[in-house]
């Protein structure tokens, strides 16, 4: 193993300060996973650490599973480790919590670091797998804390804590987002569950018509002012309809006609009984003016 965090003064760096301080240096590699280690740093720690995933990788290949396929993105601010078509970032590793980073002079496809994890705080062993990249990697690694450690005497230390400040609100945010989409799943879950239940729970077809509501008898109450369609039939017959106040006929107790000698017209009798009639009303209108 070689640690790649001292600078000799024999090495001249293969990047441009503005290429990992603005923007990022990708490479492609296997990700073989990651591991707790005890201690930050040491070429043991890492040595066991690499044994360890590389006995890991065996059994999986050997259940037919391949290893993933990852994108480095090196940085002043860190090294994220994201899934290659969809950019989906999987670890963001802050470069102040890297306490470690080598490459494997017996294996030179391996290289390795040792980060800090912000939510345990337990030191975890990252072991990739480039076949062409692992030395250039790790050099690469090197220069981006050399960078940041120039930065940092310019600042006078305010940069470091700037950026710790801009890291924990983006993994704040992050952490919101995921619980509003959580949310937002649950919402979305709740809502279809109602609508299961509303349509179980509904009668089938249309509602049906309402009966008219009935006395202590059991008999419909009479509304004169209610349609006659309204009745109920008997015996499969509509009633007769009721004829109205102002078109009906007075009759006697015997069904006839009362008789009003007064309101019949001239042709109504023969001549002789209706000069009778005439002269018993004009007696009668004389009595009644000299009443």
């Amino acid at each position: 193993m070689n640690r790649a965090f001292s600078r000799k003064k024999d090495k001249t760096w293969m990047h441009t300060p503005e290429a990992l301080s603005k923007h990022f240096i990708p490479y492609n590699a296997k990700f073989l996973g990651s591991t707790e280690v005890e201690q930050p740093k040491g070429t043991e720690v890492v040595r066991d650490a690499v044994r360890k995933l590389k006995f890991a990788r065996h059994i999986k290949k050997s259940e037919g599973q391949k290893i993933p396929k990852v994108e480095l993105q090196i940085s002043i601010y860190g090294v994220k480790i994201l899934e290659p078509k969809t950019k989906e970032v999987q670890h963001n590793c802050q470069l102040h919590r890297i306490s470690f980073c080598a490459d494997d002079k017996t294996d030179k496809r391996i290289f390795t670091f040792i980060c800090k994890d912000s939510e345990s705080n337990k030191h975890l062993c990252y072991v990739f797998d480039s076949e062409k990249c692992a030395e250039e990697i790790t050099l690469t690694i090197g220069q981006a804390f050399d960078l940041a450690y120039r930065k940092f005497l310019e600042s006078g230390g305010k940069d470091v804590e700037t950026r710790k400040q801009i890291a924990g609100l983006q993994k704040r945010i992050q952490d919101l987002e995921t619980e509003n989409m959580e949310l937002k799943n649950k919402v979305q879950d709740l809502e279809n569950q109602l609508r299961i239940t509303q349509v179980s729970t509904s009668p089938a077809g249309s509602m049906t018509s309402q009966s008219p509501s009935t006395d202590i008898f059991d008999m419909i109450p009479f509304s004169p002012i209610s349609h006659q369609s309204s009745m109920p039939t008997r015996n499969g017959t509509q009633p007769p309809p009721v004829p109205s106040r102002s078109t009906e006929i007075k009759r006697d107790l015997f069904g006839a006609e009362p008789f009003d000698p007064f309101n019949c017209g001239a042709a109504d009798f023969p001549p002789d009984i209706q000069s009778k009639l005439d002269e018993m009303q004009r007696q009668r209108w004389r009595g009644s003016k000299w009443d």
